[in-house]
């Protein structure tokens, strides 16, 4: 057996299922293991590495398996970061696999000549450089044991004459006893103290205003959110990860928190006197409450992220259902109920804009018309992914989370160009459930050609692509956050039912309102792997829930200074607001 059969061999005797990645010869002896071992382990083809990385990162997410990626030497490997950022930021077990050259030639300038172990040093929480055949099991089972206890990126680089060695007891060294270590994982549950869940009820009983935080900690504790939430009298905020924590139809949400978020979420941040953060490092701290307003407690599985983001009194580190069922038998009812009962008068408000706003029949159409409409049509097992920019605040508001459904995105790298692998990886591990990508032009583009991979695979994937022809998050940074005209935003414009087409799927384009949703359903029911591109008006912009007197002075110091769209971008925004207001 030689090095690369044992790599394979260990995989598939940790449960690992598939292989994302794409061939080159720094892994070929890697890639002669998967094919002999094809009836147990999947190599699963793309286009470019860095949608393999996003793919790993997207089935930890949706399985909370161990995702895997391979990539070879050099630019292969490079790749890969990106998408191996998105699963450290995210908190997610992938184990990344490259080559390396020759191993007599590292470091001599030798072609692809790249040391990824040092250059994946940052993103990972373990990185090794395999020395030879007898040392290929121990690494393995150890890369991946780390991964998943401490939810984060291994990597394991194999130079490429070493693939092949032979495990020899001849060059095995005398320490190294055979098969010392296992394909065992004991995942860390540690439970708070009686101590601690005392002290925590004992914050908790004494808010009259308590507002709940959930994130993607959190996504599979909804029952036990609501509980609380209905004890305490707490509205339920969804950091962006949590999207699926619970249902928004629920009377206790009042859905996202941030610039994307909704005003009754904002509103209760800023007038909550106690703040439970259930498994969420929500990163913009400008939306939480002042340090001195609230007293809080977190629960987090990770003790390094107690406190990170607001000064907490009490931390209880542990799993989040298991923790939150621990605390409940502590928690008394609040009498006061005014305070969800505003929020929840508050989301009846909101939501009333949001179908008013999905269902005009304006021309341009308006993106939020496509996201409603799609909103409208996901059964209850769909799952969707999203990529970054104005189509994040679009899929945020107006794509309902219901019950059973899954939701995910790039969270804190926010990267752009997820949406389609996390789609893609999405599908893979559920094959019978409707997985629908909702992205940008922008985003799409940079990794369009692994819609391929889903004609390939036959996955049924259905891509949403809203096409403005501009980076519409930037745009609106630029002149929102700083004042200045839009620069450097457009695109050229694709036609990406066309591209669809070519690659074997099934295109379709929509810019009449009043057609949207018929389109909608015929793309929905299309077999096999769909694009529906809908063309929007590029001027609408993506305000926030609540918007400051700071961002209304640099948004007409945008238009003052020479905002080439500023009368009409002005009368969009005016419109918006008068509607929001009636």
């Amino acid at each position: 057996m030689n090095a690369s059969e044992v790599l394979v061999e260990r995989l598939i005797d940790w449960g690992v299922e598939f292989v994302f990645g794409l061939p080159g010869d720094g892994i070929n002896g890697i890639m002669e293991a998967l094919r002999v071992n094809k009836g147990k382990i999947s190599f699963i083809q793309v286009r470019h590495e860095e949608s393999a990385a996003f793919m790993a990162c997207a089935y930890a997410k949706f399985t909370g398996k161990l995702g895997v990626c391979l990539a070879t030497s050099g630019p292969g490997g490079i790749h890969l970061l990106n998408g191996l950022y998105d699963a450290k930021l995210d908190h997610q077990p992938v184990l990344a696999i490259t080559g390396l050259q020759f191993h007599d030639l590292i470091g001599t300038h030798t072609q692809q000549d790249v040391a990824l172990d040092k250059l994946f040093i940052d993103v990972c929480v373990y990185n090794e450089r395999v020395m030879g055949a007898n040392h290929m099991e121990n690494v393995v089972d150890l890369a991946c044991r780390t991964a998943l206890a401490y939810r984060g990126v291994s990597h394991i680089t194999i130079p490429v004459d070493f693939q092949e060695l032979e495990v020899k007891k001849s060059t095995r060294s005398k320490r190294n006893v055979p098969h010392h270590t296992s394909d065992r994982y004991a995942s860390p549950a540690p439970v708070p103290t009686p101590a601690e869940l005392g002290a925590a009820a004992e914050i908790l009983n004494a808010g009259k205003t308590v507002a709940i935080l959930a994130g993607q900690g959190a996504l599979h504790a909804g029952d036990e959110l609501e509980a609380v939430a209905e004890l305490l009298g707490a509205p339920i905020i969804k950091a962006l990860l949590g999207k699926g924590a619970v249902a928004d139809n629920s009377p206790y949400t009042t859905n996202s928190i941030g610039l994307l978020g909704t005003r009754p979420s904002q509103e209760a941040m800023e007038e909550c006197d106690t703040l439970l953060i259930v498994g969420s490092a929500f990163p913009y701290i400008e939306f939480m409450p002042k340090p001195s307003q609230a007293r809080g407690v977190q629960i987090d599985r990770d003790p390094q992220q107690i406190g990170l983001r607001y000064p907490v009194e009490e931390g209880l580190v542990g799993d989040s259902r298991d923790t939150l069922r621990a605390l409940i038998p502590s928690l008394k009812r609040n009498p006061n109920r005014k305070f969800l009962e505003e929020a929840q008068a508050g989301m009846k408000d909101w939501w009333q804009v949001m179908e008013e706003r999905g269902s005009r029949r304006d021309k341009p159409m308006k993106p939020q018309v496509v996201a409603w409409e799609l909103g409208k049509r996901l059964p209850a097992n769909a799952i969707t992914t999203c990529d970054s920019g104005t189509i994040t605040t679009w899929w945020a508001r107006q794509v309902p989370s219901k019950r059973g459904q899954m939701h995910s995105l790039s969270g804190n790298l926010a990267s752009m160009a997820a949406g389609l692998p996390y789609a893609l990886a999405a599908q893979v591990a559920y094959p019978d459930r409707p997985v629908v990508a909702f992205v940008g032009d922008g985003g799409f583009s940079m990794l369009m050609a692994d819609f391929v991979t889903a004609v390939k695979y036959r996955l049924p994937i259905k891509v949403v692509i809203i096409k403005n022809n501009v980076l519409g998050q930037i745009k609106w940074e630029q002149m929102v956050f700083l004042g200045n005209p839009e620069f450097g935003v457009e695109l050229h414009p694709i036609d990406f039912a066309a591209f669809a087409h070519a690659c074997g799927g099934v295109g379709f384009t929509v810019e009449d309102p009043d057609e949207c949703g018929a389109v909608m359903e015929q793309f929905l029911a299309a077999p096999g792997p769909a694009i529906l591109q809908a063309v929007v008006d590029p001027l609408e912009p993506p305000l926030p829930g609540k918007i400051t007197a700071d961002q209304a002075l640099h948004f007409a110091e945008s238009l003052a200074r020479g905002e080439p769209n500023r009368g009409k971008i002005a009368l969009t925004a005016i419109s918006d607001k008068v509607r929001e207001m009636i």
